[in-house]
């Protein structure tokens, strides 16, 4: 599994607006559900908020990975942000999050979700591709370090 897999160049948002962790999983629903027609934006909502009640998704160093199995998925969808401001997202180390990568994955998929989240945890665990994440300017620069 790679990530261009389930990330595309059109669901990678740079320098987003956003003050507060709701209006930033409205927006990732609303990306995600953009690119599946068999899955409606609040379904996602529900989805990703159901998983945050079991926890923070927010995994440290400014960093979160929102993310859910949802029913009427028909393939593993990915979107990620670059927030213009940190927003508070009480992840595990109270650090503001500016850097959101969510996804959702077909219910009966979990072997391939619990790949996708081990890949996305190894690679946002690395400084070098967390900084360059950080100063990219543009979709495209940030969909080449998410996917080499």
């Amino acid at each position: 599994m790679k990530i261009s897999d389930i990330l595309s160049l059109s669901n990678i948002f740079s320098n987003i607006k956003c003050n507060s962790k709701k209006a930033a999983m409205e927006l990732l629903a609303k990306n995600i559900a953009n690119h599946d027609n068999g899955i409606s934006q609040t379904d996602v909502i529900d989805c990703l908020v159901a998983r945050e009640r079991l926890g923070s998704t927010g995994i440290g160093n400014g960093i979160a990975i929102p993310h859910g199995r949802l029913k009427h998925c028909k393939k593993t969808i990915a979107t990620f942000i670059q927030l213009h401001n940190s927003i508070d997202y009480e992840s595990i180390d109270d650090i503001p999050v500016d850097l959101i990568f969510a996804l959702i994955v077909p219910e009966e998929s979990t072997d391939e979700h619990l790949e996708i989240l081990a890949i996305l945890a190894r690679m946002l665990s690395e400084k070098k591709t967390v900084d360059s994440l950080r100063k990219a300017t543009s979709s495209e620069e940030m969909f080449s370090i998410l996917t080499n």
